[in-house]
């Protein structure tokens, strides 16, 4: 029953995930924002939104116990990690597929390497704050809720750059919105763009599917990690980012077949810098116990390394080059497999 319970749940937040994000991106552009907002920030909060909700609702909305705190930390922590593997990875399957089916021998994305390679540095610099913070003591609290105040500003800062800098998006370049016939009236008046008011509903119809299905998850989750024996922040850390990440790094893919690689990358390093920001400051202020390093925790906190390894590994090579190769991308499905191979040993007891 749990597990039909979580393919419902993970169905109802993909559903709200595409809802929201296609509303999102109307909504930016009735208001005239800019080109990097729309895409990079608000597409990039969309598609992280499933994720974001899950250690949310595990840490706010769930009992206070050590199972439910440490369902929100692993999935905070596999948010990361899932984008910088795994999605890297499949992103890197497209774009070879792409090439392939063009004829073409050469892999090199046409990219903005100076937007990513700015994206990257706030995320390396965010996330290791964040992690350096789990190295605090558990008392006093303060200092971790200093933590989370610079996070929040970093993000701030990172979010009024792209506000700042990006050009407008065309509005024909965003696809139809979802409940733009439902508003009979609108539509037939104008049948390219929708109305502001259908626009907000949908987003507001997103919201709430996501909130229910990642309640619903997260409840699932416990109940499987108990019925298992397999302790609720690995579950969550392998689980939970794969179903509720994964699927929506499938735009990137579709992105990337209509050539449009800047966004397709963009979203990705814009969710990276998202998740390393505003989930963790939930965990610094609302569950710090959890945020420790410790030999319960150092698993999930293992995935962190990974995820810089794995960053490191693709980005470092494009900015001294100046470009950015789908090959390159593969070395996330590597890092991935590790990291699985090493949470299989720490499961059959071998460490």
């Amino acid at each position: 029953m749990d597990a039909i319970i979580l393919i419902l749940a993970f169905l109802v937040i993909l559903a709200g995930a595409e809802l929201f994000t296609n509303g999102i991106e109307w909504f930016g552009r009735k208001l005239e924002l800019a080109e990097g907002a729309v895409g990079s920030v608000l597409a990039a909060v969309g598609t992280a939104l499933p994720e974001t909700l899950i250690p949310i609702i595990a840490i706010l909305a769930g009992s206070g116990t050590e199972s439910s705190h440490g369902i929100g930390v692993g999935a905070i922590l596999g948010a990361p990690f899932m984008l910088s593997t795994l999605a890297m990875f499949v992103t890197g399957v497209a774009v070879l597929s792409v090439a392939r089916g063009r004829g073409e021998r050469r892999d090199d994305m046409p990219v903005d390497t100076g937007v990513l390679a700015h994206d990257m540095k706030y995320f390396a610099v965010a996330y290791a704050v964040a992690i350096a913070a789990a190295f605090l003591p558990l008392d006093p609290a303060w200092p971790k809720w200093v933590v989370a105040a610079a996070l929040l500003l970093t993000y701030g800062w990172y979010v009024k750059g792209h506000f700042a800098e990006e050009a407008k998006e065309d509005a024909e370049e965003l696809a139809p919105l979802r409940f733009h016939r439902l508003d009979v009236a609108g539509h037939a008046e104008n049948p390219a763009a929708p109305r502001l008011r259908i626009v907000n509903l949908q987003v507001v119809v997103a919201l709430a599917l996501i909130v229910i299905g990642a309640f619903f998850f997260v409840d699932a989750v416990q109940h499987l990690s108990t019925s298992l024996g397999i302790a609720p922040v690995i579950l969550s850390l392998v689980i939970a980012p794969l179903a509720t990440e994964l699927p929506e790094k499938f735009n990137s893919v579709i992105w990337v077949r209509q050539g449009k690689d800047t966004l397709a990358m963009g979203n990705i390093t814009g969710a990276m810098v998202f998740q390393s920001t505003i989930p963790t400051v939930v965990a610094l202020l609302f569950a710090a116990d959890a945020w420790h390093l410790s030999g319960d925790s150092r698993l999930a906190f293992l995935s962190a390394g990974i995820a810089f390894l794995s960053s490191a590994a693709i980005f470092i090579p494009m900015a001294r080059s100046g470009h950015l190769f789908g090959k390159r991308l593969l070395v996330g499905g590597l890092f991935y497999v590790l990291y699985l191979a090493i949470v299989g040993l720490e499961l059959a007891g071998v460490f």
